[in-house]
C-alpha cells in the first residue's frame, strides 16, 4: 500500500501567518482551515484553555515548528506587549569573534528561523551596535510573510542615516533615542519616525516605557533580534517574555560574550527558566520561558 505523505512545513507555515495576521487585525482566535486529505482536515484549531492546537496528522518537522511557535501564536488579541529575544552563540558562549565577525555563528536553519520570527512579530528591534556594524535589512526575504516594522534602539544617535533600514523603504523604520535627543533625531529622520524614551534610575533607557510607546502604535509582539548587549539589557530590566538561544557546534575562543548579566553569588540564585530544546539543523535551540520559574532554588537533595 502506498503511504500518504503527511502535510509538512510548507502547508503549516501559511496557517501560522494567518493566525498572526488575525491577531494584528484584532480578530478573536478561531479554527483556521488548511488542507483536506479524504475525511481528515489538517488545520490549526483553537481550544479554550489550550490555545491553538494542530488538527489532523502532521509530519514531525511541522509538529516541531508548531510547538516552537505556539507561544507566539497564542498571544491574546487584547493585552500588553509581548517580547521575545534571540541570540546565536558558540559552544563557549560567544556571539562573535573578538574583532566583531559574526557571519555566521549559526547555520542556515537558524537564519530561516530568524526570518520566521520576524514574519510572526509586529516589530523587530536591534541595538545601535548591530545596526551600525552589521547594517542589517531586517526583512523576511528567506520566507513568505510580511516584513515587520523595524526599530533601531540608538540612544546617542550613532547609527548613520544611510543605514539600510533608513533608506531601503522595504518596511517602516522607527528610531528610539534618549528623550533628551528627540529634537536632534527628529531633525535628521522626521518626528514621525522617532520615539524619545526617558532613562530609568540606573541611567539606561527605560525599556518598559518604550514597549508601552510601541504598543500605542499597534506594535505589541516585539522581536529583539540583537545584539548581545541589547538582549542583555532587556533581560536585566525583566522586559523579555521568552528567549530563543541558538547554540552552534563551534568554539570561537576569546570572542564577544552573548548574555552579559549581573553575576549570581551562588548556583541557588542563578536564573533557571523553564526550557524546551529543539533541533535546528546542526544547531540546538533553547526556548526559554522567562516568565516561568525565573529563579528555582536547588534543594539539598538536588545538590
Amino acid at each position: 500500500m502506498k503511504s500518504i505523505a503527511l502535510p509538512d512545513i510548507d502547508t503549516l507555515w501559511p496557517l501560522c501567518l494567518g493566525v498572526a495576521q488575525r491577531r494584528r487585525d484584532g480578530v478573536a482566535p478561531r479554527p483556521l482551515a488548511g488542507t483536506r486529505a479524504g475525511a481528515v482536515v489538517h488545520a490549526i484549531d483553537w481550544q479554550d484553555g489550550a490555545g491553538h492546537v494542530l488538527r489532523g496528522d502532521w509530519s514531525a518537522p511541522a509538529a516541531q515548528l508548531f510547538a516552537l511557535f505556539k507561544p507566539l501564536l497564542d498571544v491574546p488579541v487584547r493585552g500588553g506587549a509581548q517580547c521575545i529575544g534571540q541570540l546565536g552563540q558558540s559552544l563557549d558562549g560567544c556571539v562573535a569573534t573578538a574583532s566583531g565577525d559574526s557571519s555566521f555563528v549559526n547555520g542556515p536553519d537558524v537564519l530561516v528561523h530568524l526570518h520566521r520570527l520576524r514574519a510572526l512579530c509586529d516589530a523587530v528591534l536591534v541595538g545601535a551596535g548591530t545596526a551600525a556594524i552589521d547594517n542589517p535589512r531586517l526583512t523576511t526575504r528567506r520566507v513568505a510573510g510580511p516584513n515587520p516594522v523595524r526599530v533601531v534602539i540608538d540612544p546617542t544617535l550613532r547609527v548613520p542615516a544611510i543605514a539600510h533600514v533608513f533608506t531601503d523603504e522595504a518596511a517602516p523604520t522607527l528610531l528610539v533615542c534618549d528623550a533628551a535627543r528627540h529634537s536632534q533625531a527628529a531633525a535628521r529622520f522626521g518626528a514621525a519616525r522617532v520615539l524619545g524614551v526617558p532613562r530609568d534610575s540606573a541611567g539606561a533607557l527605560d525599556l518598559g516605557v518604550m514597549k508601552q510607546m510601541l504598543a500605542l502604535r499597534g506594535l505589541k509582539v516585539l522581536f529583539v533580534e540583537g545584539g548581545g548587549v541589547t538582549v542583555s539589557r532587556f533581560m536585566a530590566q525583566r522586559q523579555l517574555d521568552r528567549l530563543h538561544l541558538s547554540i552552534a557546534p563551534v568554539v570561537i575562543g576569546g570572542g564577544r560574550a552573548g548574555l552579559q548579566l549581573a553575576p549570581s553569588e551562588s548556583m541557588r540564585q542563578a536564573l533557571r527558566p523553564s526550557a524546551r530544546l529543539f533541533a535546528m539543523g546542526d544547531d540546538a535551540l533553547w526556548d526559554l520561558d522567562l516568565r516561568q520559574g525565573q529563579q528555582v532554588a536547588m534543594t539539598d537533595d538536588q545538590a
